[in-house]
């Protein structure tokens, strides 16, 4: 349940964020909250009815409403706050006079970074208190009342949409560089991967490809047969993604250069004073920058994705620099003197001017000025291009931005930016991975060992285990670095990163039935342990674990030289799928062993994981047979559920067209439940069940009436492990006794 209250200017229309929002047709009959208005001083008072606990309280300080200036400030009930933005921090954020600017900014991950979800300086108090201020527009303030984090998050998703659902091969292993030159070196990258026997579903080309830097070409040098590569990559089993930045090359001799002739002609580009396209410039040299806002430039984005699609059958897009960034300030001729470009209030911006490294905020945008929909960019620029694949491809989309805004998980994922190959960044990729989660955007990672300076073997292998667990896993690398593909390390280490990229891909039932969840109901993917045990104060500050589901506890390294961790484990029985090994917890912190080879994953007494043989590519892996994990409590019950479908066609939920089954096991019994089976199942098979927290061993195994005789069990583990061969799409009954 949310409220919603609004703060405008009734005789003058004010800018408001363009985001489609569900209207309320009536009010709530038993509201869980209510409503208090004072005159003087000026503010409203929101309490939770059932416990009285004021939740906004806007009268602590006076509210300033001026043309460019707005400002209210509000007592807060707690001082664990989570979110506003991306940002370098830890998942809870300091309240003492910590200040957070959201200004999509092109900049490694220092301050406030490539993604908001809001325009605004927001100022955190030790009291606690918070204080809002931004630069225009009107005041809109949902208040969703849980009453838990969990039910907070979702509430959120009511408001701005569900996630769109990834295809299954986006949650296998990307790899790209920054200076693979050539497809030849493109291609032996590839063979080196298949080599060294490492899984790769995904490889990327970064601006390499590209003739002049300019998108939508391939430089017939280096790329010459870059449509064969990647019709011989589908053939292999593998997925192609390349590189599109927002800017569109302006200097090429006229007719030479179709999207920015066509843009041209169309008026697809951001305006300058003079109604001229802007001019800036990025890589390729001068650009001019699309207005998404404009719904002609979407229409000329397909056509050109279209064009080279046609050329080079690509599986999706790497949308970038889209901030938008910019290396000049403002154009190449400067910004006009004015109250946009010059606001009474200027907010806490690197550089200390809303047009560093970004457009004029006075430019011109089908919808509104520049300095109104800035950071909205990235957003508008993923929806063109999830719009496009749709319609060119006529499967599932599948884009990652830089840049992202409230709302950008219906239309693609995010990438945490250029992140170094440091320790520290290491750790801060938890917080920034949960916190796209609670944003609505469940496909996210942080590029895998690190983009900006040299990595070091150790580093790289904690990165890529923390990695075989972000949703989105890439390992992209810069070009001035020493190479990190997996294959270059020492044996010892390419055993350790095999191990965990083979632990991820056996897990990919599990974490794509995770995502239906995001997509068909508001769910995370990844999680904070506060979302799942918000009633144990101990998890509230824990951001080195976290969870995949309410199922899965991850427990990475996160410092150089560790061969232990610390982790927390909440009230409850916790199984090591591993190693069978079994931590009963009062609530505590738990020194476990982690060696360079090992990360620690628990599974949650009371669940059920749906597991497959791993395999190469997810091609090869969804034949594969399939396996589950059965972590039973003390009172021996667990359950669990599994969504598939074909992996990448559209609407597939919506439609019926696929399988989910319900796992329940209960008393020594192991039952599924069809629930949907319109899908292919691909005469999917249940090859084994392992079973946790079995008592004593069974004197017989049964599969649907049927003795199981070389059934096992281990009396150290009071694992029971049930060998079958069973169709995933027919009712089973096991049991064990």
């Amino acid at each position: 349940m949310s409220l919603l209250p609004q703060l405008k200017d009734p005789a003058n229309k004010r800018y408001e964020v363009p985001l489609e929002t569900p209207q309320s047709r009536s009010k709530a009959s038993s509201p869980l909250y209510s409503v208090q208005f004072s005159a003087d001083p000026f503010g409203l008072v929101i309490l939770r009815t059932s416990s009285g606990h004021v939740l906004l309280n806007t009268t602590v300080a006076p509210l300033f409403y001026a043309d460019q200036f707005l400002q209210l400030s509000t007592s807060l009930p707690s001082r664990f706050i989570s979110g506003l933005g991306e940002h370098l921090t830890s998942l809870i954020l300091n309240v003492t006079w910590t200040k957070i600017t959201m200004w999509n900014r092109d900049m490694s991950p220092t301050h406030c970074l490539y993604a908001t979800v809001y325009f605004a300086d927001v100022i955190l108090q030790p009291s606690p208190a918070l204080t809002w201020r931004t630069t225009g527009g009107i005041l809109d303030f949902y208040v969703f009342l849980g009453p838990d984090p969990k039910s907070v998050v979702r509430q959120y998703m009511d408001v701005i949409g569900y996630p769109f659902m990834p295809p299954y091969w986006a949650l296998g292993f990307h790899l790209c560089r920054w200076g693979y030159t050539s497809t030849a070196v493109t291609r032996e990258v590839v063979k080196n991967m298949t080599t060294a026997q490492f899984p790769l579903d995904v490889q990327w080309n970064d601006l390499d490809y590209a003739d002049a830097k300019r998108d939508f070409t391939f430089n017939k040098d280096g790329f010459w047969d870059m449509p064969e590569m990647v019709n011989d990559f589908h053939r292999e089993g593998r997925r192609y993604v390349m590189i599109v930045d927002a800017g569109i090359s302006s200097s090429s001799p006229a007719g030479s250069y179709k999207p920015f002739d066509e843009g041209l002609k169309r008026g697809v580009f951001i305006l300058n004073a003079t109604g001229q396209p802007l001019i800036g410039k990025v890589w390729p040299g001068p650009t001019a920058f699309p207005d998404f806002t404009n719904p002609e430039t979407h229409q000329w984005w397909h056509d050109m994705v279209k064009d080279f699609h046609e050329q080079v059958p690509f599986d999706g897009m790497w949308i970038d620099m889209n901030e938008p960034s910019n290396f000049v300030e403002g154009s190449v001729e400067g910004c006009p003197n004015n109250k946009l470009e010059a606001p009474p209030y200027v907010p806490g911006v690197i550089g200390g001017s809303l047009r560093t490294r970004t457009l004029c905020a006075s430019s011109k945008q089908y919808l509104s000025s520049h300095y109104n929909l800035h950071s909205l960019y990235g957003l508008t620029e993923a929806i063109a291009s999830h719009d496009a694949l749709v319609k060119v491809r006529g499967k599932r989309p599948f884009v990652i931005s830089r840049s992202t805004f409230a709302s950008h998980g219906r239309y693609a994922g995010h990438w945490t930016g250029d992140v170094l190959s440091t320790w520290e960044q290491l750790y801060y990729t938890i917080p920034a991975v949960l916190l796209f989660n609670i944003y609505g955007v469940p496909l996210v990672g942080a590029d895998v060992c690190g983009f900006v300076g040299d990595t070091s073997e150790e580093l790289c292998v904690r990165w890529t285990q923390l990695g075989a667990f972000y949703p989105f896993m890439r390992n992209h690398n810069d070009r001035r670095n020493l190479p990190q593909e997996p294959y270059v390390f020492s044996e010892m280490a390419q055993q350790a990163m095999r191990k965990a990229l083979f632990l991820r891909y056996s897990l990919l039932p599990y974490l794509y039935t995770l995502f239906h969840k995001a997509h068909s109901s508001g769910e995370t993917v990844a999680r904070p342990l506060y979302l799942e045990f918000p009633e144990d104060p101990n998890t509230w500050n824990v951001d080195q674990q976290f969870m995949w589901g309410s199922g899965l506890l991850i427990t990475p390294v996160l410092e150089a030289g560790k061969t232990e961790v610390s982790g927390y484990f909440p009230l409850g029985m916790w199984y090591n799928p591993l190693t069978g090994s079994i931590i009963n917890s009062k609530g505590q912190w738990i020194l476990i062993s982690a060696p360079l080879d090992t990360i620690n994953i628990h599974v949650r007494a009371g669940h059920i994981l749906p597991l497959q043989k791993p395999a190469f590519t997810t091609t090869e892996s969804r034949k594969n047979g399939m396996s589950l994990v059965v972590a039973l409590t003390p009172e021996g019950i667990a359950q669990g559920d599994l969504f598939w479908d074909d992996g990448e066609d559209l609407f597939t939920f919506e439609k019926g067209d696929y399988m989910q089954i319900l796992f329940l096991a209960r008393n020594g019994m192991l039952v599924n439940e069809i629930v949907q089976l319109n899908g292919q199942v691909d005469g999917l098979l249940l090859k084994d069940i392992m079973v946790f927290g079995v008592p004593s061993p069974p004197h017989q195994v049964l599969a649907n009436g049927i003795p199981i005789s070389d059934f096992s069990y281990h009396t150290d583990t009071k694992i029971l492990n049930i060998p079958l061969s069973l169709l995933m799409g027919e009712q089973f009954v096991i049991t064990w006794s």
